[in-house]
């Protein structure tokens, strides 16, 4: 038994399809190759270089203890032996029974705008928005946020530091002072060193 002939124009749209098939697989396969896992902060992407020596320094700044466990303060100073370069910065880690949990690191370069931000939920009223309820959140390059949470206007306003998608730490108004001392604290120190050449 003989095969009818395909139509040209059935040849055509056969033709057409397999190419934008073509097309559409090769479009997906660039955006797959433009997709990093780079760390998000300056401070991570200078440590994680290769090809030269890293010198990380590390020093404990202090700590608050809060229901979740303890919130430890560390500078961060790390140099490219190689090139002469440094990186300035802080971390944030969470500590449950001497064991880290969850760690954010702080670019230096952010730490004026994070104690800012810190400021201004510590201080911040329902007067903020006319609405009943509130979120104001304030998130670093690395996803550490803070956020002063309210859902109605006599429930109190309650205070939370929160690691990325992780559940919310909750911090009393005077935890959120210490934290923020502390963080002062590293970024006066880091300027001392980023000025001492």
């Amino acid at each position: 038994m003989m095969k009818p002939k395909l139509s040209v124009r059935r040849i055509i749209i056969r033709q057409s399809c397999a190419i934008l098939t073509v097309v559409c697989f090769l479009a997906g396969a660039g955006q797959a190759q433009t997709v990093t896992n780079a760390p998000p902060t300056e401070l991570e992407q200078f440590e994680a270089q290769t090809g030269t020596v890293i010198v990380k320094g590390i020093g404990l700044v202090g700590s608050v203890a809060t229901t979740a466990g303890t919130i430890s303060v560390r500078s961060r100073a790390s140099a490219d032996i190689t090139a002469g370069r440094r990186q300035f910065g802080l971390e944030l880690e969470l500590l449950e029974n001497d064991h880290l949990v969850d760690k954010a690191v702080v670019d230096y370069d952010e730490l004026d705008s994070l104690l800012k931000g810190i400021d201004y939920l510590g201080k911040i009223s329902y007067d903020v928005t006319p609405l009943p309820g509130f979120e104001a959140v304030y998130a670093t390059k690395s996803g550490l946020r803070l956020v002063a949470y309210s859902s109605r206007r006599l429930g109190g306003i309650q205070l939370f530091l929160q690691y990325g998608d992780q559940p919310r730490i909750p911090l009393a108004s005077d935890q959120l002072a210490q934290i923020r001392d502390l963080i002062s604290q590293a970024r006066t120190a880091l300027a001392a060193l980023m000025a001492a050449k």
